[in-house]
């Protein structure tokens, strides 16, 4: 198995694909994989300071992106589903979601509940392109945040 991680490894190597790296982290954790990109993001801001403000939007863009993918597959996901098992929370959680609507996306950065909400909001066919904006907007502040917090606690 390590015979296909550490060339890959070496191909996204942060020093030499930055920016690229950045995205492919922030695209992946995203979805429902489980990884964080603030690492990546970090460790390129501490290699590139230079790059604060190109790193910090294609974060924002990598991850809002895997977060419309989250959206379509819970779109997917409904319109094959037959029925779906309606237990007494799952049903006050989708009328709080659908109460809120597409500003739900926003808290799509929160860890753990934000990439399934995405995917939720596409089960329950919310507008796409307004939840994208929200995603977009949740995601790029707490990117800007983190980061700035992070580079404060540890300067270069």
């Amino acid at each position: 198995m390590q015979d296909w991680i550490e060339p890959l490894l070496a191909l996204l190597a942060l020093p030499r694909y930055g920016l690229s790296t950045l995205f492919v982290a922030a695209f992946i954790s995203a979805t429902l994989v489980p990884i964080g990109s603030e690492p990546a993001l970090f460790g390129l801001l501490m290699l590139s300071p230079e790059l604060f403000w190109p790193a910090i939007a294609v974060a924002t863009l990598g991850n809002t992106l895997g977060g419309m993918v989250d959206w379509w597959l819970g779109y997917g996901a409904h319109q094959v589903a037959d029925k779906y098992h309606k237990s007494r929370m799952h049903l006050k959680a989708l009328d709080y979601l659908q109460r809120l609507g597409p500003k739900a996306c926003l808290l799509a950065w929160l860890p753990i509940v934000g990439d399934p909400l995405c995917a939720v909001a596409g089960w329950l066919r919310m507008p796409f392109w307004p939840c994208a904006g929200y995603m977009l907007i949740g995601k790029f502040l707490r990117y800007l945040c983190m980061t700035t917090v992070l580079l404060w606690v540890w300067p270069q």
